[in-house]
């Protein structure tokens, strides 16, 4: 048995394979973990750091910044030291304050800010750069930005060893767990492909060492790039930010770095791993009108491409009957591409406009339809690119990069963002439409550079990212009550900075094959905690590997002789668990796309005493067998356990049991899925 290889450009090794012994297979890794809670030594290391990097940083120790770059051929060490200075703080609120340091360049005007949020309720901290040109002529030339440049060290014991994941290229290893060990003068260089910034790597990197480390994350939705440098002694140097900075601004022209994210722990990665996603739920997960979105079902009628120009207002309505008269409860129906004016197919997009030949009331009796029987609506769009004879293209090809020829829609232009953010507002609000759904099926990075000067490298891929950011965050101001569906080709734009105002709704182009999905769920859990994909085949083991908190039901409902019996089982199934995977995390087997293996994950509510086990034996394992040790339970209660296949009976075991001995789990049949649910009793 052997494991896929990494296809994106971080290669790392892969998490190793199954254990063997006696005939059994044993899966586990090995970490008997208690509930989840941050430490005092952690909140006190954050805030000796942000204490020794973000207060007090005057001319003397200006050196001690987490943050580097060049300016008129000099560094930023030697500059900052004789620039005006001025530093200040604010709470935002009881688990925030705000950090602002500014330098002024009393020469050339140039204005450097860096805004610090701490956190005090997660040993976390985070960082943004803006540079502005304050004078009256351009700057001199500003480059090689990194948003972090830190060194760390360690002690005798241990080396550094970085986690980090593949991220969406469309296989079935799409966040796939890697480990990197950085041994003495190793260099490790991971960074986006093509301009989307999850295309070929995550964004998200947890460093080890001895027994503590740091997350850092990169926020960009661009063309990022991180390194790791290790020394010949005990140090590590951490360098991210946009790859390609060389630029001057014009007068009163700003831009912005990436968003650097550090986060420090101490015990265990995966311990590490489950206070980064606490924190992604507390601070980060976008909220509808204030409260977190809760897991759903959707539903989807236009899934398959070839159908996409068939959807019509007649058989869209029938579609979401069909869901009522089975019984079958969704929260929102989810119509993908192709709704709109084209001429060639669904690919052809510029011309944001209802196609009344099909749909001669709007959209508007369909939404309407949905609301009457307490359904809300998902209407997917993808306006950065643009097809040739479009409206977009006839009617404003200076908006394009590319012209009339199209291309990509200019984000950074402030009108073309204007005409966006009004004409899509005005379509959701007239239609009814709920949630927003945005694609993205291009690289856009040859184009930004295409568009840059040699003494401007860099500026457009910032505008149109800042535009892009601007975009979405006016249409969550005008619709409160919804968050955004990120979709590009699947999953290739999941950075922290698109998380915070959108979903992963469909995670990867690479949907249902049930062993890809159980791969992704595995992988994707340890960073982005809220996600979706599709179910499309009526069987139990298929309809439990692509189980997610945001499942796509992409079951052709016009077949009248699907088992709509094992349907309404499954999704009342879903609706049994689903508060579970807002949990914390463990995986339970190594990760292996192989045929012949088992693969399973633990998520556990500390809070309420319970959470759930998934556990899939694949085709060709030859194992009818396993024990898993379990994580976060309390070693002197008691749990009762359920699996959801035999829900009348239930057996009891102690925390002890399960945390040491493990939790043992017979399946005979292949493929087959196993949930089984616990809760604590005292």
């Amino acid at each position: 048995m052997k494991t896929n290889d990494h296809i994106g450009n971080g290669q790392g090794t892969p998490i190793k394979h199954l254990l063997v012994a006696a005939g059994i297979l044993f899966m586990a890794l090995g970490l008997q973990m208690q509930a989840v809670t941050v430490t005092t030594a952690e909140m006190g290391e954050a805030r000796q750091w942000v204490a020794g990097h973000l207060e007090g940083v005057g001319e003397s120790n200006a050196p001690a910044l987490p943050f580097t770059f060049r300016y008129g051929g000099r560094t930023s060490t030697d500059l900052l030291k004789g620039w005006k200075y001025e530093h200040g703080s604010k709470k935002l609120d009881e688990q925030r304050t705000e950090h602002t340091l500014a330098w002024s360049d009393p020469s050339t005007g140039l204005s450097v800010r860096c805004v610090a949020v701490e956190y005090h309720d997660f040993p976390t901290v985070e960082w943004t750069l803006y540079f502005k040109n304050t004078g009256a002529a351009d700057t001199p030339i500003l480059e090689d930005i990194q948003a972090l440049d830190l060194r760390v060290s360690r002690g005798e014991k241990g080396e550094f060893i970085l986690h980090h994941n593949v991220g969406s290229p469309c296989a079935p290893n799409d966040y796939q767990p890697l480990v990197t060990t950085l041994g003495p003068k190793a260099t490790k260089r991971i960074g986006a492909a093509g301009g989307r910034p999850t295309n070929s790597d995550l964004s998200y990197f947890n460093v080890e060492w001895a027994g503590e480390g740091m997350i850092v994350v990169v926020g960009w939705p661009g063309q990022w790039a991180a390194q790791f440098t290790r020394d010949g002694a005990r140090g590590l140097q951490l360098q991210a930010g946009q790859e390609l900075t060389h630029f001057k601004l014009h007068p009163g022209e700003q831009v912005r770095t990436p968003l650097m994210v550090l986060q420090f722990w101490k015990g265990e990665w995966i311990r590490a791993q489950n206070i980064w996603r606490r924190w992604m739920l507390a601070h980060n997960v976008p909220r509808q009108g204030g409260r977190l979105p809760e897991p759903e079902l959707f539903g989807c009628s236009s899934h398959f491409h070839a159908e996409m120009t068939q959807a019509n207002e007649q058989n869209q309505i029938e579609w979401t009957e069909r869901f009522l008269q089975e019984r079958i409860k969704i929260g929102h129906r989810w119509m993908d591409a192709g709704w709109y004016v084209n001429k060639t197919g669904w690919p052809n997009t510029g011309t944001w406009e209802v196609d009344t030949n099909r749909f001669p009331h709007g959209l508007r009796a369909i939404s309407d339809h949905a609301h009457a029987n307490s359904i809300k609506t998902i209407l997917w769009f993808e306006p950065e690119r643009v097809t040739p004879e479009t409206w977009l293209t006839e009617q404003h090809p200076e908006w394009i990069l590319g012209g009339k020829a199209g291309g990509l829609l200019n984000l950074g232009d402030p009108a073309a963002r204007a005409w966006l953010t009004d004409h899509v507002d005005k379509l959701m609000t007239e239609q009814g439409i709920d949630l927003y759904r945005q694609d993205f099926n291009m690289d856009p990075l040859a184009f930004w550079r295409g568009n840059d000067s040699e003494d401007r490298q860099g500026i457009t891929e910032i505008h149109h990212v800042e535009g892009y950011l601007a975009y979405w965050d006016e249409l969550l101001r005008r619709h409160p009550d919804m968050f955004i569906d990120s979709c590009a080709s699947g999953g290739r734009r999941n950075d922290l900075e698109t998380m915070r105002r959108a979903i992963p709704l469909w995670r990867t182009d690479y949907r249902c094959e049930p062993v890809g999905t159980q791969c992704h769920t595995y992988g994707i859990s340890l960073w982005i905690p809220l996600s979706g994909t599709g179910a499309a085949d009526v069987d139990r083991y298929a309809f439990r590997s692509n189980m997610t908190p945001f499942s796509n039901l992409l079951w052709d409902m016009r077949d009248k002789k699907l088992d709509y019996d094992l349907m309404r089982r499954l999704t009342s199934e879903f609706a049994r668990i689903a508060h579970y995977w807002l949990g914390d995390y463990y995986p339970l087997t190594a990760f292996t796309t192989e045929q012949d293996a088992w693969m399973a994950w633990q998520f556990d509510v500390p809070e309420t005493g319970e959470g759930m086990v998934q556990v899939f034996r694949r085709a060709e394992s030859p194992y009818c067998g396993a024990q898993f040790k379990l994580h976060g339970l309390d070693p002197a209660a008691r749990y009762a356990l359920t699996d959801l296949d035999v829900q009348d009976q239930t057996t009891t075991r102690t925390g002890r049991e399960l945390l040491e001995q493990g939790l043992s789990v017979g399946i005979t049949n292949k493929p087959a899925a196993v949930v089984l649910t616990y809760k604590k009793l005292n």
